[in-house]
């Protein structure tokens, strides 16, 4: 799995429709609060035109892009952090993922109810974040007095932590999400495994109305406003359908492709690919990632035995059609285990076994 997404907001603002638009699996989207109870668990294709063009010349025996979990947890309520609306049972589903999609009531429906009676969005945005301050607060404060205890008696990790987590609390406290402190990535290590909700990168989903899709464009960076009953037509129409139906409402993108790309920005995410055994397979990285952390993801042994990685661009090798010609043209190149990856490297690793 490369990376996966939870979908949270209140009660009956579009989150199954959201995911069943995503993953085109048929869940159950009934107009009355939580009637998501178990979470909804879809792994989605990433579509990627650069594998496709890709074998097209390689003619790989099995094609494997990277995937992304979408995880549609029930509708949180005020006062879920306290067990509301089963709230702490739900936020627990929730734990793990990386990033976090907030669905958003913006459409007007006398059909579907709405938890607090009004249209709000704004409200319903500092709801859902209070719920996830108060829940992130209590799980630090426990942890707070586990780890001051090893603090006292001079346990040096034990004394960086508590004072990430007295950080964190500190602006907890205040109304704020962690994620406003911008932690550093050896205090985001220090908490990684209480894994904190308002750490997590956000994206919100506005849930407009079909007649105000068209000039929609969010200036907010993890913003990004749909017609979220829209595109769950969308996902039950073929290609051609689903093309002719984008164009009559001047839709650029589809919401699979429009939440990609921006979980990959917000993750600050590439892609790199890899050609062995005639596998041709994608691979998901933090951008900042190096030849050997690029090896490791595939497998252990791979990156404790690294001996070199051979790079060409993708581009390069459409363009000269296959590897060898590729490589006579002098655009294969051999790198080291400190090389930074680029997005849409086509990397082989040599190691020795």
């Amino acid at each position: 799995m490369s990376f996966s997404i939870g979908i949270i907001g209140l009660p009956n603002v579009g989150k199954s429709t959201l995911f069943k638009a995503l993953t085109k699996k048929s869940v159950d989207i009934s107009n009355y609060p939580f009637c998501t109870i178990d979470p909804n668990i879809g792994n989605v294709k990433i579509p990627d035109k650069r594998l496709d063009k890709l074998a097209d010349i390689l003619n790989p025996k099995k094609l494997l892009p990277t995937y992304i979990e979408f995880v549609d947890i029930a509708g949180l309520v005020k006062g879920a952090h306290k067990g509301e609306g089963l709230g702490n049972q739900f936020l627990s589903h929730i734990r793990e993922v990386d990033a976090l999609v907030e669905v958003v009531r913006s459409f007007s429906d006398p059909d579907v109810s709405h938890v607090s009676g009004k249209i709000d969005p704004h409200s319903d945005k500092e709801t859902i974040k209070l719920e996830l301050i108060f829940a992130d607060l209590k799980t630090v404060e426990n942890q707070l007095e586990k780890t001051s205890k090893y603090a006292k008696a001079g346990d040096k990790e034990a004394i960086k932590t508590q004072h990430v987590l007295e950080k964190i609390k500190s602006e907890l406290d205040k109304g704020q999400t962690a994620r406003e402190l911008n932690l550093s990535h050896e205090e985001k290590k220090l908490i990684a495994n209480l894994n904190l909700l308002t750490v997590k990168p956000i994206i919100y989903v506005i849930n407009i109305d079909e007649s105000k899709i068209k000039n929609q464009e969010s200036r907010i960076k993890n913003e990004i406003s749909l017609c979220v009953k829209l595109e769950a037509e969308l996902a039950d129409l073929n290609p051609e359908e689903v093309k002719e139906y984008l164009q009559e409402y001047d839709i650029k993108t589809s919401a699979l492709d429009t939440l990609i790309t921006t979980a990959y920005n917000i993750l600050d995410l590439i892609t790199f690919i890899t050609f062995q055994n005639q596998i041709l397979q994608a691979w998901t990285i933090a951008s900042s990632a190096t030849a050997l952390n690029a090896a490791e993801k595939i497998h252990t042994d791979m990156a404790q035995g690294f001996i070199k990685a051979e790079v060409i661009n993708w581009q390069n090798l459409v363009k000269y059609e296959s590897e060898q010609k590729a490589r006579e043209a002098g655009l294969m190149r051999t790198e080291g285990k400190e090389y930074i990856v680029h997005d849409g490297d086509v990397i082989h690793f040599k190691f020795k076994a």
